[in-house]
């Protein structure tokens, strides 16, 4: 900033009789700060050394690869996306060889059964699954044929062992294909229900899957030389995550309860489960482990299905929160389970090492707002740190499949995500060729972590975003992620939404504000306890009380103007944003709302997300009270602050409705407002443009609302 520009800021705030004045740090622009490519999808092949990964660089999505021993120097781009066309990478995998790359480009389909289109393209936009030679001269992508599954993240394309086929799971069927694209995709079996999850048998001669029927779920198995499926140990339950044994004699899956009618909504019940082996050739099938009856020993789904591992020796791996805190244990037939990652810490990115014997995980070990990689025998023992701790950050864990490396995902705190091979010394980047020179590392702040408490005694942690070089008291915003299964960090975040969040909030920062990133209750890596609090989210939001606390607790430093906090947020972070301006207008004087729920009586009526009311619980009508009185909308009538609507209209988690109805509501109240809509942008935008766009339109109300104190519209 010259002098010149200081100066006209100077007199600027005067003339507006500003009694503060505060300087940001050095010049920091948004598209620097949200420039460097983020990577997703690290995966390796089950030989050789190689490992691929996707960059997603200012919305240009490219497949990149990587090979031993000299993964740093080695790394380079394979294929040649070039525009910001909102069209996701996923499901990226290696044939065994590591020769051939596959993976499902687009995304999966709303309820209309179309793939986001964020370009608003003429032809529209399908999601279909490619496959392309990695060492080619021209690694030109060969279509296998469409995909466009029904849900988020439900991209799952499976490679059988000897690398020529590929299956997945779409529009409720499996699909089968050639690799080398001589065959296109054709259904593989017509069974009733939804076929999801397969996996290969090791012999690839078999393929497990789920059928997913009303109310219940079977595994079955289809065999490519038989003319009917095998169900295994079928029942009234539901099943699901099927493994197969290293010698494909035998599967083990996770059973839990089939739907039970007419069950009180409001009580918060637990959700036992069990673990089954069933013999591939009978179908016949007997209980390995059952869990207990309590809160804690509900199925877990910190570490999803990722924690469920056929290790060597027949041992099986699991993740279980029965003491309270996500950990991983091993059994064998007829043995009792053991412990492997014992400590008050919660265990999230699992995956076995290249010979079986070893659990690699990511963990809050020892630095419970960091994430670092570990590991332990499958037998047990004592865990062993795989990476030197400190202030880096670490997660998605993979071995090469010739066993001599490990290779993760990682940050610091000024520094973005990217690849790495972990090393005797700590980690080596990958690609530092894709990292823009101009990436402002030098100018972000590295944020301090606070503990604090909210009124009813409830330990919480935030990152605190202070300016470098603030002179008086300067603004104050309250960061609230989604999710609300989400903990933000001390440092850049594995979740791209997110990494996008935690750099707006260092943007925010250099602009002279105060940012507290707060974890509320319901985030993960804090125990099951705090994770599944009571009286939270359609039961009561007892989580809000957070959010207030953080906002007091922004007004008690002595750099903070405390009649000038903001606070945003998106998803549940909205949710939380419209709570906070609809309930403490008088506390929170502005605020920016991205897709946020605002009724969450929607969600039992007409998206059963919560419960399904065609099971006619007894408690239909209290319960769709509680809903009401839990959600921003009930109290509109209190809502005095303005605040800014951010919403996508194809969003396939958060009705565009909510958004629309609240406008609505907020208009009748006159309430100022203003909105950014994106049209047939989804949940999580697909374009770079889109989160560029959204987070300057957040500055900028800040700005107007908070530091200038301008009188916007109401939304007309």
């Amino acid at each position: 900033m010259t002098l010149a520009t200081r100066l006209f800021h100077v007199a600027f705030a005067l003339i507006l009789g500003c009694t503060t004045v505060a300087w940001a740090q050095s010049p920091v622009t948004l598209e620097q700060v949200m420039s460097s490519p983020f990577p997703t999808e690290l995966t390796a092949a089950t030989h050789g050394s190689r490992v691929a990964w996707v960059f997603d660089a200012k919305g240009v999505r490219n497949v990149w690869v990587a090979d031993g021993p000299d993964f740093v120097h080695s790394a380079r781009q394979v294929t040649h996306y070039s525009a910001d066309d909102g069209q996701p990478i996923a499901s990226l995998r290696l044939t065994p060889d590591g020769k051939t790359a596959l993976y499902a480009l687009g995304s999966e389909l709303n309820g209309a059964q179309e793939s986001a289109n964020p370009a608003s393209w003429t032809k529209g936009a399908k999601q279909q699954v490619f496959a392309f030679d990695v060492d080619a001269k021209t690694a030109t992508p060969r279509l296998l044929g469409e995909m466009g599954c029904p849900d988020e993240e439900c991209e799952d394309i499976q490679i059988s062992p000897n690398g020529k086929w590929a299956v997945w799971s779409a529009k409720k069927k499996l699909w089968l294909a050639s690799v080398d694209g001589k065959q296109q995709a054709k259904e593989l079996a017509a069974v009733r229900g939804a076929a999801v999850e397969p996996r290969w048998s090791p012999d690839g001669k078999h393929i497990a899957f789920v059928s997913q029927r009303d109310g219940h779920s079977f595994v079955a198995i289809y065999d490519f030389d038989g003319d009917s499926v095998r169900y295994l140990a079928p029942s009234v339950d539901k099943d699901s995550m099927p493994r197969w044994s290293l010698d494909g004699r035998w599967i083990v899956f996770v059973r839990t309860a089939g739907d039970e009618q007419k069950l009180p909504l409001i009580p918060v019940r637990p959700e036992p489960w069990s673990l089954w082996i069933a013999d591939a050739a009978t179908g016949a099938g007997r209980l390995l482990w059952r869990s207990g009856g309590k809160l804690d020993d509900s199925l877990p789904g910190l570490t999803e299905d990722g924690s469920l591992n056929v290790a060597a020796d027949g041992r099986i791996v699991f993740a279980s929160e029965q003491d309270g805190r996500n950990h991983l244990y091993s059994i064998v037939a007829g043995g009792a389970a053991t412990l492997l990652t014992p400590g008050d810490f919660d265990v999230e990115d699992v995956t076995l090492s290249a010979d079986h014997a070893w659990v690699i995980y990511s963990s809050n070990q020892d630095d419970v707002d960091r994430r670092h990689l570990w590991r332990v025998p499958v037998v047990g023992g004592t865990p062993q740190q795989a990476l030197t701790g400190g202030e880096t950050m670490e997660w998605s864990p993979v071995q090469t499949g010739d066993g001599k490396s490990i290779l993760c995902l990682g940050s610091t705190a000024t520094s973005p995500a990217m690849p790495y091979e972990v090393t005797a010394k700590g980690r080596a980047m990958m690609a530092q060729q894709a990292l823009p020179s101009d990436f402002p590392s030098a100018s972000l702040v590295t944020p301090k972590q606070v503990i604090f408490q909210s009124d009813d005694g409830v330990t919480l942690h935030g990152q605190l975003f202070l300016p470098l070089s603030a002179k008086g008291k300067v603004p104050g915003l309250i960061f609230t992620h989604g999710g609300p299964i989400r903990q933000m960090m001390l440092g850049f975040h594995y979740m791209d939404y997110y990494h996008n969040a935690y750099a707006e909030n260092q943007y925010l920062a250099s602009q002279g504000y105060a940012v507290l990133s707060v974890n509320y209750r319901l985030g993960i890596m804090y125990g099951r306890a705090f994770r599944e609090a009571p009286n939270t989210v359609w039961r009561g939001a007892a989580e809000y009380k957070d959010v207030v606390a953080a906002g007091r607790y922004l007004q008690s430093l002595p750099e903070v103007d405390g009649d000038k906090i903001g606070l945003w947020g998106g998803s549940y972070g909205g949710f939380l944003t419209a709570m906070g301006l609809a309930r403490n207008s008088e506390l929170f004087k502005a605020g920016v709302d991205f897709h946020g729920v605002h009724d969450w009586s929607v969600f039992l009526t007409e998206r059963p997300y919560f419960g399904n009311l065609a099971l006619r619980p007894p408690d239909e009508e209290a319960a769709v009270k509680l809903a009401w009185d839990s959600s921003p909308d009930a109290y509109v009538s209190t809502w005095k602050s303005p605040v800014l609507l951010i919403h996508g209209d194809d969003d396939r988690n958060v009705p565009f409705s909510q958004t629309v109805d609240l406008a609505q509501r907020l208009r009748a109240q006159h309430v100022p407002f203003e909105q950014l809509i994106l049209p047939d942008e989804i949940h999580g935008f697909l374009r770079w443009r889109d989160w560029v766009r959204a987070y300057t339109a957040t500055a900028a109300f800040f700005d107007r609302t908070l530091k200038r104190g301008e009188t916007i519209g109401t939304g007309n």
